[in-house]
């Protein structure tokens, strides 16, 4: 278990603990629909968020956290530290729906081998259904006053915006292309290899998560928009989803660009659906979530075939998975059980992770790793943590990447680099 987290010498001040003392006083209450633009109404930067089609849950500060080490047991240490924290919470929850009680907020690294998962539990959280229900959620450590409406920190503009590589430069990473696509073709086993880039963004001033929250949420409503402990972005890809003993996925792999024109999106979207690369690579994330899930299983309906995500930037090959459980497991443990997807690491997993951490010349941290929320009961929202950044105050670090097999072109992929950024640099850009 971790070691206790965070400056606790004031109790006001306090930014969180992982430790489990302090019993938390959870309320729960319906309030008006504040509407669409719900995320207007978070009041400071440290904000968390799980968002999709204007409906979701957004909190913000911290009433109880844990830092969690590396190893691949991070998921069952988060799991029994939120189990602790629930079993001892004072819950009163006179809403009675996903996501209102005790919630947690989670980002987790990518690699069994990095430090940095975190589990947040928020000293509020604003929730809303999308059919007319909402409610807030104030979360207290006992003996503390509890969240209430007060001051607004308002939004300021993080100024210029200036861009700068990132452990690898263009060329360079085109080349890890070329090398991990010379790995696949002379190897038995090796079939697939995702690749990431990152990218670094400095401004004048710190730059404030809710602008850019606000701005993904609205122009990429069909996408998961997140925010949790710094990492933020609009990933299309739900890892998984729990609720009691049903659960489900979305799984994306194979890619093309959308087309300037009506005519130039169609034919790209029927290339898309016709390319035996793009089905070769779809064809190994969905195989590796059928492989992980369906034992986990009584029944599973997987579709037949792939069909076509559009998103504003990018189309998708996408296959849905639904499932009902054979015994009673939490999202976290679903999480677990299923992550490294073949459409964040490659195929086989173990040998794809090698090759990533070798040709990539840096650590992913959070990304691509499952971000999302879970509840006392064990339900929830886990997407993979992709089209994001992380934030620092004036930095940020932005990431994409392509799944490699045999028939890729390096030029073609750095391509489709430029194009799954393309969310976060706009963001960013806007905030401006």
């Amino acid at each position: 278990m971790a070691e206790p987290y965070g400056n606790h010498s004031d109790p006001g001040e306090r930014q969180g603990r992982d430790r489990y003392g302090e019993r938390l006083v959870v309320r729960s209450a319906p309030i008006p629909d504040p509407g669409e633009c719900f995320l207007d109404q978070v009041p400071e930067p440290a904000v968390v968020a799980w968002v999709r089609q204007a409906a979701g849950l957004a909190g913000w500060g911290e009433a109880a956290r844990v830092t969690l080490p590396a190893g691949a047991d991070r998921f069952t240490a988060a799991e029994k530290w939120l189990r602790e924290v629930a079993d001892s919470a004072d819950v009163d929850d006179r809403v009675r729906r996903r996501g209102s009680g005790l919630v947690a907020f989670g980002t987790f690294t990518f690699d069994d081998a990095s430090d940095g998962s975190v589990l947040i539990v928020p000293r509020a959280i604003l929730g809303r259904d999308g059919t007319g229900n909402a409610w807030l959620t104030t979360i207290t450590p006992e003996g503390e006053r509890p969240w209430t409406p007060g001051s607004f920190q308002p939004l300021v503009p993080p100024g210029d915006l200036r861009w700068h590589d990132g452990s690898l430069s263009a060329p360079e990473w085109e080349q890890a292309v070329g090398e991990a696509v010379r790995r696949i073709k002379h190897s038995a086993d090796l079939h697939k290899v995702v690749l990431a880039r990152d990218l670094y963004a400095s401004a004048d001033l710190s730059i404030d998560p809710r602008m850019l929250l606000r701005w993904l949420a609205a122009r990429y409503p069909g996408c998961f928009t997140f925010a949790c402990d710094g990492l933020l972005g609009a990933t299309p890809e739900l890892l998984i989803r729990r609720d009691g003993w049903e659960v489900s996925s979305l799984v994306l792999a194979g890619t093309t660009p959308r087309g300037a024109t009506q005519f130039e999106d169609s034919a790209l979207a029927l290339a898309l659906i016709g390319s035996a690369k793009e089905n070769e690579e779809h064809q190994y994330a969905a195989a590796s979530l059928q492989d992980t899930l369906s034992p986990l299983c009584s029944a599973m309906y997987i579709t037949p075939r792939p069909e076509l995500i559009r998103l504003p930037n990018v189309q998708h090959l996408g296959t849905r998975v639904h499932g009902t459980l054979a015994a009673a497991r939490s999202a976290l443990a679903l999480v677990a059980a299923v992550h490294p997807t073949a459409a964040v690491g490659g195929t086989p997993t173990d040998a794809a992770v090698e090759v990533i951490r070798e040709l990539e010349s840096m650590d992913r941290e959070r990304y691509a790793g499952p971000v999302g929320w879970v509840d006392a009961d064990g339900n929830g929202e886990w997407g993979i943590a992709l089209r994001c950044a992380q934030l620092d105050g004036d930095r940020a670090r932005l990431f994409a990447g392509c799944g490699i097999v045999a028939g890729s072109d390096p030029a073609a992929e750095l391509a489709e680099t430029e194009s799954k950024l393309r969310p976060m640099r706009n963001a960013l850009e806007q905030a401006d």
